[in-house]
């Protein structure tokens, strides 16, 4: 159970893990440097924990999503670059500059925003700035063909300086899909109609996040954002073979890749004999095909299991084996199927990601049952668990 926590239910972060993912990762796309993504409580990792680690293997920066995001690390000391993925509104704007966060922008109204707010902080320096291109997500970014408009207007602001200029690719994990190629070209003949127009180099470009820096190295240019990877998964299950690969040919031997960081554990609270054909849960979904020892674990949606998981077959380890939900995941609990082992019993450690008695599940295992991906599985993890630490180094 976590330190300070009366629930039993906790989830351990390995910062070893996390360290010896970023040494992998950036071993892998060198020359290139290493942007550790940290957004969204890094993907429910813990945020401060975890750039610590990152950089510790390897990243030279991070990435986050909201300025706040920002500012949370910077008011944990830490000094390294970190870069906001999106373009920070009229509130948060200030507090950007102000924390010496790196603002990506890609509409006029941000570089006007952008201007006025950093001439009130930089004196006489220029502050660099990031611009996004869209080249075929249609998320956020900046047309290609309004590019050269919008960094004109950018290189006319005295107090700004176009310090990077980046792109976000939609299907890098489908190394066959031939739209990563359009992508690239479509950025190429970007930076190209900046040269065209006489306007300044940025200082770096990037455009690749794990899927890119793993299956598309001529997507690696000068820097990678990385983020699940970090976290110890590949982006997608088909890019396993080319992750170990990669990681082979950097120099690690079989077995040195990417490991995963997050374990998630409880314990059994109540344990009941119930009879063959009785249903439990909500909505006595199903019956129980043979007398039954039910297990009741204190986790449950509000926490990050998806109602999903039980219609899914997902499952979890009580004593080095698999067992699958009896019924409906509650709010607040779960119910486990524990057949006819009588072993089971209060207290005894539930894996739901993480390893034992030699068995493991994985995020990816949770995906597959619920038709997601990994990146939605640690990230659902409600702030109801605890997180706890672990490293030979922390």
């Amino acid at each position: 159970m976590a330190e300070g926590s009366h629930r039993p239910a906790w989830a351990e972060i390995d910062l070893g893990a996390i360290e010896h993912n970023a040494s992998v990762i950036s071993s892998i796309v060198a020359p290139a440097r290493l942007c550790a993504v940290v957004k969204a409580d890094a993907y429910g990792h813990g945020a401060v924990a975890v750039a610590r680690a990152a950089l510790v293997g390897g990243a030279t920066e991070l990435a986050v999503a909201l300025v706040d995001e920002g500012v949370e690390l910077r008011d944990s000391g830490i000094e390294a670059p970190i870069l906001v993925l999106a373009e920070p509104g009229p509130d948060a704007m200030p507090e950007a500059f102000a924390y010496r966060l790196t603002p990506t922008l890609y509409t006029p109204e941000g570089i006007a925003l952008a201007g006025e707010t950093s001439a009130l902080r930089a004196g006489n320096s220029c502050v660099p700035v990031e611009v996004k291109v869209d080249t075929g997500m249609h998320r956020v970014g900046v047309d290609a063909d309004a590019l050269v408009a919008l960094v004109r207007s950018l290189v006319e602001v005295p107090a700004l300086e176009l310090g990077g200029l980046w792109t976000h690719f939609a299907v890098a994990d489908e190394p066959d899909n031939p739209f990563t190629v359009q992508q690239l070209e479509c950025f190429a003949r970007a930076r190209d109609s900046l040269r065209a127009a006489g306007l300044p180099e940025p200082r770096r470009v990037h455009a690749a996040n794990s899927a890119g820096a793993i299956a598309w190295p001529e997507a690696r240019f000068d820097m990678v954002r990385c983020g699940i990877s970090l976290y110890g998964y590949a982006p997608s299950p088909v890019l396993g073979p080319t992750l170990e690969e990669a990681t082979l040919a950097a120099g690690w031997s079989p077995g040195e890749g990417l490991r995963p960081a997050l374990s998630w554990i409880a314990r059994v609270s109540l344990v009941r004999e119930i009879e063959a054909g009785e249903r439990v849960s909500y909505g006595l979904r199903q019956p129980l095909k043979a007398r039954s020892f039910v297990a009741t674990v204190p986790l449950g949606y509000a926490d990050g299991i998806p109602r999903a998981f039980f219609t899914g077959g997902g499952e979890v380890l009580v004593n080095g084996r698999r067992r699958r939900l009896a019924g409906s995941v509650t709010m607040d609990q779960i119910l486990l199927d524990c057949s006819d082992d009588g072993a089971v019993a209060v207290g005894d450690e539930v894996v739901l990601i993480g390893e034992q008695g030699g068995e493991q599940v994985t995020a990816e295992d949770w995906a597959k049952a619920l038709d997601t991906i990994s990146y939605e599985v640690v990230t659902r993890i409600g702030t109801r668990v605890p997180r706890s630490y672990r490293s030979r180094r922390w």
